[in-house]
């Protein structure tokens, strides 16, 4: 039996924005959820299994969006996303014959015709094309707490100008959580991990005990936390918030000495996508022409140059093993640091995107499995623990209410409020504004009204995710981005026109209905 001094929480944030498109069998950016299936959702589940299979005790905590649980139930980009597997089986059949004249680069190509063959079989016949279920598992085990997060993602420090926008996001949030794992959330993690204190009440109204928040939350936190951020603070509103520890979060994070640096990881810039001879690669890009990544890529980082070798999946395997066994020993250290100056067992809080793990580092669920094995099996000074079952241990803590803040870049809110992105939020607010205006004008709606307003719900919150600012900022898709956003706003609009008019176009509400069908239940009321 070890002796625990601490405890190490791994958090990750599974989100993707609500991206459907039915008028379209070929929407490049329905991809992403795709590619975010067979790098990181398929094989975090397939490794949670063999953990379980080996016996290796083990916890993690997982938030999935609203938004992702809708993709993922969605029957429509289930079939969409068998068709992208049989597509690249297809072209990885296709790539065995073309490199049959190179061996290390066929048994590369090999390679991936298996991996691919394998996400087909574990989404069909495994999960019969609910991973949802498969996430549910292994919280009903208990092995994973999965947790919510706001509704669209919207962005609290900046929303909040209307709390009722803050709460309808909570609301629905919890709801959908529900609906899918039928019980309530006990934690949330904020979107982009914005806190302000004037979400708090409604944190608590919806049932959410706990929040994770970035560093300086808790380090500029008033009073200043005793023990910054290796104890949980609970607000004055009786909110718990768990902060990010900064060495774990370099230790991964880092673009300059981060574990997903290695020379021998596979280099995710470099993609048959770009190189392969443009005829060849045509069928298997983006539908007008354009060069995008397949997702079959043959090297491996190599170094800080031009020239990239191949990748080498038994000396990816090495510094996994490396790097599981360096972020192990540190993790000691801390502890044993730590542990004396402290009045209960100190909390290691590793929070990060989901991702992370396997889409831009593929070996990243890899590491996961190794490290913990490892844990479970190598004597050591702590243990894995949910937040949950820290609170459970250690309900005393100190009060305190943590700094306005989130962990975009600087800390706060530039990136989503800056001079590419500011012309947005006044027709967010707006919309916000009338949407509670609606709410207290139609109390009891029935009919062809009911289904406009519960329409606008829809259409405002999929205007508010905090997505389509982040794109913006980033310079990535932008058009997309923006598209998004007027699409919402505009059919927000003509729609609050229409009711209150009493001329709704049903023909237009039953073809938006199609196309924005995230949360079938909601109700408009939430706005009231």
């Amino acid at each position: 039996m070890k002796q625990v001094k601490g405890y190490v929480s791994f958090v990750l944030h599974a989100h993707l924005p609500f991206v459907h498109h039915p008028e379209s069998d070929d929407y490049l950016e329905e991809e992403w959820l795709f590619e975010a299936i067979s790098e990181t959702y398929i094989p975090l589940l397939t490794n949670f299994k063999k953990l379980e299979e080996e016996k290796v005790d083990f916890r993690i905590t997982m938030s999935i969006t609203p938004p992702l649980l809708s993709m993922l139930d969605s029957k429509l980009l289930q079939k969409k996303y068998i068709n992208y597997l049989k597509k690249h089986i297809e072209l990885c059949k296709k790539e065995t014959i073309r490199t049959k004249y190179d061996e290390k680069l066929n048994k590369l190509s090999y390679y991936y015709l298996n991996r691919y063959s394998n996400d087909l079989h574990i989404f069909k016949d495994v999960y019969n094309c609910n991973l949802i279920n498969g996430f549910k598992y292994f919280q009903d085990i208990g092995v994973l707490e999965i947790i919510t997060c706001g509704a669209t993602h919207g962005y609290f420090p900046i929303l909040y100008i209307n709390e009722n926008t803050v709460r309808a996001q909570i609301a629905v949030g919890v709801q959908t959580y529900e609906k899918y794992f039928g019980r309530k959330p006990r934690g949330i993690w904020l979107p982009e991990c914005g806190y302000v204190p004037e979400a708090d009440k409604y944190l608590r109204e919806f049932g959410i005990e706990y929040i994770i928040t970035e560093t300086h939350g808790i380090l500029y936190a008033n009073p200043t936390p005793i023990y910054g951020t290796f104890a949980p603070i609970v607000s004055p509103s009786n909110v718990i918030a768990f902060g990010r520890d900064l060495e774990s979060s370099r230790q991964v994070w880092s673009s300059i000495n981060g574990y997903p640096g290695d020379y021998n990881y596979r280099e995710f810039y470099k993609d048959i996508g770009y190189e392969a001879d443009y005829e060849y690669i045509k069928p298997y890009i983006a539908h007008n022409g354009a060069r995008v990544p397949t997702g079959i890529k043959y090297h491996r980082i190599t170094g800080n140059t031009d020239y990239k070798d191949y990748y080498n999946p038994e000396w990816a395997m090495d510094s996994v093993y490396k790097q599981a066994g360096h972020f192990f020993d540190c993790r000691q250290k801390q502890i044993t640091d730590l542990a004396p100056n402290m009045e209960n067992p100190p909390i290691i809080l590793c929070p990060y995107d989901a991702e992370l793990y396997g889409h831009w580092w593929y070996e990243g669920p890899d590491w996961l499995y190794v490290l913990f094995k490892k844990i479970y099996y190598d004597k050591c000074n702590f243990a894995l623990i949910t937040p949950s079952e820290y609170i459970d241990k250690y309900p005393n803590m100190q009060v305190s209410t943590p700094c306005r803040s989130s962990w975009g870049a600087n800390g706060y809110s530039e990136v989503w409020l800056n001079q590419t992105n500011d012309y947005i939020h006044r027709h967010l607010h707006v919309a916000g504004d009338r949407m509670v205006e609606l709410s207290h004008l139609y109390p009891n709606a029935k009919g062809l009204t009911k289904k406009a307003l519960n329409q606008c719900a829809r259409e405002l919150l999929l205007a508010q995710s905090s997505d389509w600012l982040f794109i913006i900022t980033n310079g990535t898709m932008v058009d997309y981005a923006k598209k998004r956003v007027k699409d919402h706003i505009g059919r927000f609009t003509k729609l609050y026109n229409s009711i209150k008019n009493n001329e709704i176009d049903e023909e237009f509400l039953k073809d938006i209905q199609k196309k924005d069908n995230i949360f079938p239940d909601i109700d408009y009321m939430i706005y009231y």
